[in-house]
């Protein structure tokens, strides 16, 4: 046997041959003699088994060297292996990652890849009957797992909410403990940020740098889209990365994206909020998670990781100062295409005369003039060069951190208005000067953010009378704007029931009996969950459970354990067995052969790529795959016979759409799909009921709360959802544009900016109805039906009808 496994806890070099001689990975060149030379790491990576021809194979392995001391003469501790035949079989089913081994019997070859990977110029080649590995199976580190809660998640919108499965552990990694060319999950505090920025290609590029209790301080460099850019407001919040690589450049450690990596960050004060900023629809926060996050909030406190730019308030501004501010945007306009200008306030006055800069109402996004004790709040700020391209994303209301924002005192000039714009001395100029050194930047900071609410509370203590008040408190309306109201149809929804039109107050609703149903016209005062993809929900016809959507970490880590169990399978009669390639996850990455098997019927009628059976599968080679097949069933080996990986997982993928199955009521099992005579294509549901499973229905549930002048009443849009938007739930699932929809639309009946009272009237129907809660007991809910939204974009709320 070409791998030979050691005794446990016994070095290899206790039963390797007492003839061969080890020698460092430093000394290995193309011109020395290896035949009596054993060579000794352990394993950092180990890549897939890759087909070359029927019976040849190939894998490619890195081992790091541990125990040789540093020195001048070994300045290239990591080697590639590449292996071959039996004995590259042999090594994959045996030999994982951190097991320690000693090759003997190689031939060595100059390295192709040596100026990408930075590895030793030359790889060892493994093959034929001298070629031998000797492996120790080492113990499983002692470092700290983490395991997502598999307890039920409660939740205040569903009745009923499935068992969640276990989801999978993940090692997190100190970074005093980190080597080059691994794969790792770590987390940290920030002690430095740079603000993304337009790479040459596609992506955007931010840097940062993070630490630990190790002391170790490592850079990051992130390329990806911008939306999933760490969201880091400010030095000492705590980031957790998963799936970065490490690699070493100038003799240190640094890490980099590498295909599938997230990332969230945490608010670093102590006591700070626990919810996580990320535009990823789908994480893991256990227990372990909120502890690991409270000591580094611990820890930072006692170290010096204090900002060394101070973010203050306009009122504590001086001349020639670099600051951060955290402000609110009222309006802005363009001044060439170099400099834009942003009219922001934070409720404070600063002390020094400000430059005034005068631009033409037509081109102001936001009020065009304000009251004067109201213009004595507002700073004007200059916003240059790659800056100007993010600030015209902005929209009147956001509320804006602005890092090294720079106080100019001394006369100004406004660029591209020197016709209309005087010259003032001894005015201050706020700029954001272009570049991104310094973390130089603006960053958007959301409603539930600690620094935001501080910010509301310091607008909020001025009068509230005042002219200058940003948002007008809620108003009553006397009888008659209540008339006006009342007798006015809005634009925004339209009901579509058959009942008696006669409109009801919500306190009338509440004193009315279940069964009911009754129109009503309100306003949305609030609504939840925020999060769209909370909203979407798997339902069971059949039982009628509702359980949350599994996250892709979750499904990823059902895809990964089924692969790995993945045996030796013998296909069902009716089944034909080949072989798919998969592309690889990057440009120059090896392609991946992985079983398939398809039905003879299916077959027969020319019908090949209408229907697939996947084995061996990652999520993501899954989803790649699915662009070629309208259906794809992924299985795996299970006692030697095809099965259905755990219902947990979609058990059936139709382009970007996935399927889920209910657990409580399937009885899944791998058969062939029978078409009857005249059915022309292969749908979920002849899938389902041919594999015996209980289709899941994607469902959206939401929690809005209404208000009249009389009363606030929470109710409940289910059944009705599809209705209400416009869009299937299945689309909102796989499609952004059916996303963006129902975020458009809830924008439209809940804007951000303004009082609840401003909010647009609606005519909508309710149901009265009687339903258990989570303890079994009886209460009275309310919920959204036969009504349609018609103009979700409109912001006129008492618009006469055409």
């Amino acid at each position: 046997m070409p791998v030979r496994v050691l005794s446990e806890g016994a070095g290899p070099g206790a039963q390797v041959p007492a003839h061969l001689t080890r020698i460092p990975i430093s000394l290995i060149t193309t011109s020395t003699d290896f035949s009596n030379i054993t060579v000794k790491g352990k394993v950092v990576q180990k890549c897939p088994l890759v087909t070359l021809a029927s019976d040849n194979v190939i894998l490619k392995t890195v081992i790091q060297e541990e125990d040789f001391p540093p020195n001048s003469s070994s300045q290239n501790p990591s080697i590639n292996i590449i292996l071959f035949g039996a004995l590259a079989k042999d090594f994959n089913q045996t030999v994982n990652q951190g097991d320690v081994v000693v090759a003997s019997g190689f031939t060595v070859g100059k390295s192709p890849t040596v100026h990408k990977d930075k590895l030793h110029p030359c790889n060892l080649l493994l093959s034929g009957d001298n070629a031998c590995i000797y492996v120790t199976l080492l113990p499983p580190p002692l470092l700290h797992p983490r395991s997502p809660p598999t307890a039920k998640r409660s939740s205040a919108l569903s009745a009923e909410v499935s068992r969640a499965t276990k989801a999978p552990k993940y090692t997190y990694v100190r970074l005093g403990d980190l080597k080059p060319g691994t794969i790792v999950n770590v987390y940290g505090v920030v002690v430095f940020f740079k603000q993304p920025f337009k790479s040459r290609g596609t992506d955007f590029c931010s840097s940062l740098k993070i630490t630990d209790q190790s002391n170790q301080k490592i850079g990051c460099t992130i390329f990806c889209q911008l939306e999933d850019h760490p969201k880091i407001f400010q030095i000492g919040d705590i980031i957790r990365f998963h799936r970065v690589k490490t690699q070493s450049f100038n003799n240190s450690i640094t890490l980099v994206t590498s295909f599938g990596f997230s990332v969230l960050v945490f608010d670093g004060a102590e006591g700070g909020s626990m919810e996580p900023r990320t535009s990823s629809r789908s994480f893991h926060i256990d227990q372990e998670d909120r502890q690991t996050v409270e000591e580094l909030r611990s820890w930072a406190a006692n170290q010096a990781l204090v900002p060394s730019v101070p973010i203050i308030p306009l009122c504590a501004v001086s001349p020639k100062a670099y600051f951060d501010l955290t402000c609110q945007l009222l309006a802005k306009a363009p001044i060439d295409t170099t400099c834009t200008l942003l009219r922001v306030w934070d409720g404070t006055r600063c002390p020094h005369a400000l430059l005034n800069v005068i631009v033409e109402p037509n081109v102001t996004e936001g009020p065009t003039s304000f009251s004067q004790e109201k213009g004595s709040l507002i700073a004007n700020i200059l916003v240059y060069d790659n800056h100007t391209e993010f600030a015209r994303q902005l929209k009147p209301g956001d509320f804006l951190r602005i890092y090294n924002l720079r106080a100019i005192p001394g006369s100004s000039k406004v660029p591209g208005l020197t016709s209309s714009q005087s010259e003032e001395v001894d005015h201050l100029a706020f700029h954001l000067h272009g570049g991104t050194a310094y973390g130089r930047g603006i960053r958007v900071l959301p409603e539930n953010s600690p620094v935001v609410k501080e910010l509301k509370r310091v607008m909020k203590a001025f009068p509230e009378d005042d002219e200058y008040e940003l948002n007008d408190d809620e108003y009553e309306l006397n009888d008659e704007d209540m008339l006006d109201i009342w007798c006015t149809p809005p634009e925004f929804l339209e009901i579509s029931c058959g009942h008696d039109t006669q409109l009801v107050t919500l306190s009338e609703v509440k004193r009315s009996d279940p069964g009911r149903v009754h129109h009503v016209r309100v306003q949305l005062r609030t609504y939840e969950p925020r999060r769209l993809h909370q909203a979407l929900k798997l339902y069971c016809s059949k039982c009628t459970s509702m359980q949350d959507v599994p996250d892709d970490e979750l499904v990823s880590g059902l895809f990964s354990e089924a692969s790995k169990d993945s045996g030796p399978c013998s296909p069902p009669p009716w089944a034909l067995s080949g072989r798919v390639d998969v592309p690889g996850d990057s440009p120059g990455s090896p392609k991946r052969t992985l079983s398939v098997h398809m039905s003879t019927q299916l077959m027969s009628e020319d019908k090949s790529k209408e229907l697939i059976f996947l084995m061996g599968s990652t999520l993501e080679e899954t989803r790649r795959i699915a662009a070629g097949y309208q259906n794809i069933v992924p299985v795996m080996s299970s006692a030697g016979h095809l099965a259905l990986l755990d219902l947990s997982a979609p058990f059936l993928f139709r382009g970007r759409k996935t399927y889920y199955g209910c657990k409580r009521c399937s009885e899944a099992a791998v058969r062939e799909p029978s078409c009857a005579e005249g059915v022309e294509m292969i749908d979920e549901k002849i899938i389902a009921e041919a594999l015996g499973v209980q289709l899941l229905q994607f469902v959206l549930l939401m929690k809005l709360q209404l208000q009249d002048t009389t009363d606030t009443l929470d109710v409940f849009l289910w059944r009705d959802a599809e209705a209400f938007f416009g869009v299937l739930a299945e689309d909102v699932a796989a499609n952004q544009e059916a996303q963006n929809i129902i975020h458009q639309t809830m924008d439209s009946l809940c804007p951000a900016e303004g009082s609840t009272g401003e909010h647009p009237w609606m005519d909508l129907c309710l149901t009265v109805y009687r339903a258990e809660d989570d303890e079994g007991r009886n209460q009275t809910c309310y919920q959204i039906c036969h009504s349609t939204v018609t103009k979700p974009f409109s912001t006129q709320s008492n618009a006469n009808p055409a």
